[in-house]
């Protein structure tokens, strides 16, 4: 399922540049992830969202996991975010946490932040943390990013490819062919992506 549910017209919002996704921290986690969407931000396919708290999630549970990182080159990842992507920084949606419900109340704050900012999706791997009926009545819906990214190769195959184009080509530690940088974004856990992607290959 690539929507739950789908709240508005997905070619009248893509139209007018207007149809926003908030990304939730755990598709910011895994750099080649991160990397691909933000270069899809800039496409303007969609806007993309984030929040501090939403920042400070991803850099942590990296922290964590890779010593070998220091806060300083994350947070020179974050600062570059917030410059390149217009108006992506979402605030003034603390106020609303405390009276929205989720099965994990950690994650409000992304709730929080989608409504603030009139959001149309919240882009997760964690689809049950944020449940349908929740959702569905704030006018947001939940996708994978797996199945958002065929989506958006359907919508527009050009210019993800472009991006994508720019992604591989930005890889040079070590430099990958196409095969291995499919193979990579498979092993993100983006394995319909990479094979609906494969019919591209010449353009990648």
């Amino acid at each position: 399922m690539s929507w739950r549910p789908r709240p508005r017209s997905w070619a009248w919002a893509t139209e007018v540049n207007r149809f926003t996704v908030v990304y939730d921290a755990c598709v910011l986690y895994p750099a080649p992830l991160r990397d691909l969407l933000m270069r899809l931000a800039l496409t303007d396919l969609y806007r993309a969202r984030w929040s501090d708290q939403i920042h400070e999630e991803w850099i942590t549970a990296v922290l964590r996991n890779r010593p070998d990182l220091s806060r300083e080159q994350l947070e020179r990842t974050r600062s570059l975010m917030n410059a390149h992507v217009r108006d992506a920084l979402v605030d003034g949606h603390q106020s609303l946490i405390p009276a929205l419900e989720l099965p994990d109340p950690d994650d409000r704050h992304v709730l929080a932040a989608a409504i603030k900012c009139g959001a149309d999706l919240i882009l997760t791997f964690n689809l049950d943390d944020f449940p349908e009926h929740v959702l569905a009545s704030y006018g947001l819906g939940a996708c994978h990013p797996d199945l958002f990214l065929v989506d958006q190769l359907n919508l527009d195959a050009e210019r993800v490819c472009m991006a994508m184009r720019q992604h591989r080509a930005s890889l040079r530690n070590p430099p990958k062919s196409v095969e291995q940088y499919l193979v990579t974004l498979e092993e993100q856990g983006l394995s319909k992506f990479s094979e609906a992607v494969r019919h591209y290959a010449a353009e990648l």
